[in-house]
């Protein structure tokens, strides 16, 4: 989606990823008036809340809601049980093999939700997020069939789409491998260094380096060729 002019606008889901600050970093480049959406849904990597706001910052982004939500009291996922263990050490080949204990019931669903009620109220044209099919765990809610459907659901279950101004999803990085991201994001001019992927960090909030998102995220890096900021960060 190209926007109309410089004030087209844009809620662009932030979780403080590398790739939601991908998506980001576009949307800004592409002139989009943003608004981004973080959620605090009670996960055991709440640093990528701290990296979300950092992210906002160096966007120039100022208006960026942290939304209490807590998924943690349904359980039911590795990212929000401490009693349940988070994947590591996986081969390449078991990663996107099947649904991981990572995977939180219906979060994207809920996210887009949330981030479509935003949209309305803010007269944006868009939802930006960075979900993608190709580098990731096996989770059901980051595959094109499921975006289609939820823009099914903005047209249909919403003021905007019943008076014809339907809120469009747009999801750049979809079909791009985790290199192609990471170069995208460096040809943008963002630091990755302010990002985190570690779905089970330490106290200080460095990251484990085992689990699948760290994995994909090493994997990614080593790809494009170039060192990743954040493991030089203290």
């Amino acid at each position: 989606m190209n926007p109309p002019g410089s004030e087209a606008g844009a809620v662009v889901l932030l979780s403080g990823g590398l790739d939601s600050a991908t998506a980001a970093a576009w949307a800004a480049d592409r002139g989009f008036r943003l608004s981004a959406l973080s959620v605090d849904y009670g996960q055991r990597h709440r640093v990528e809340l701290d990296a979300a706001r950092d992210v906002a910052a160096a966007l120039g982004i100022a208006d960026h809601v942290v939304l209490p939500i807590d998924l943690a009291a349904f359980g039911g996922s590795a990212l929000v049980d401490p009693a349940m263990p988070v994947p590591k050490d996986r081969a390449d080949g078991e990663i996107g093999q099947g649904i991981p204990s990572t995977y939180v019931p219906a979060r994207n669903t809920v996210f887009l939700s949330l981030a479509l009620a935003m949209a309305e109220t803010r007269g944006a044209q868009a939802i930006v997020l960075g979900v993608n099919a190709v580098d990731y765990s096996g989770y059901p809610d980051c595959r094109p069939e499921f975006l289609a459907a939820f823009a099914a659901v903005a047209r249909l279950g919403t003021k905007a789409g019943v008076e014809g101004h339907a809120i469009e999803l747009v999801a750049p990085l979809v079909t791009l491998s985790k290199a192609e991201i990471i170069r995208l994001g460096l040809g943008l001019g963002l630091d990755y260094g302010l990002t985190t992927s570690c779905y089970d960090p330490d106290a200080a909030g460095r990251p484990c380096g085992r689990c699948d998102s760290c994995r994909i995220r090493a994997a990614g890096f080593a790809a494009a060729g170039t060192a990743d900021p954040r493991l030089a960060r203290p």
